[in-house]
């Protein structure tokens, strides 16, 4: 159980969409939650700000370092039974992303998302998203060539 003393530490999950598809990954098996599916992310550092800890997880998780925009949280949790309190934040990257510290990433679309099992804090942002009809950003076009 957490200590009530213990001082909240910020954590960042990235939603990553492609088209019609978010990136999920399963935490390895010897971690909390192991064997769930999350959003990718972690735990930001002191002073570090939502981007540099976007920045820096990606990279570490998921061998992503291009990362092209990073928006304000969607959501927050406060992770049960634990001091994280969890900032869902939208996130636009470049490149394919490999599973460096999950045993597994997917693309997954929103419809599929309840059929997988999810971390809690996880869990409670695809209810937010299902019950507030939250829609994924259309694709971006770059503008027609003149």
């Amino acid at each position: 159980m957490q200590n009530e003393t213990q001082p909240v530490q910020r954590v960042i999950a990235c939603v990553i969409q492609s088209g019609p598809t978010i990136l999920l990954g399963r935490r390895p098996l010897h971690k909390r939650h192991g064997g769930l599916w999350e959003f990718p992310g972690g735990k930001c550092e002191a002073a570090e700000s939502d981007a540099d800890t976007v920045r820096r997880e990606l990279g570490e998780e998921l061998g992503i370092h291009d990362i092209a925009r990073v928006g304000s949280p969607l959501f927050e949790h406060r992770d049960p039974g634990s001091c994280f309190l969890i900032a869902f934040v939208p996130v636009a990257i470049f490149g394919v992303p490999q599973a460096m510290e999950h045993s597994e990433v997917r693309w997954v679309s929103i419809d599929d998302i309840p059929s997988l099992e999810l971390a809690p804090s996880d869990a409670a942002f695809v209810r937010f998203m299902r019950q507030s009809r939250w829609q994924l950003e259309p694709p971006r076009t770059s503008p027609p060539l003149t």
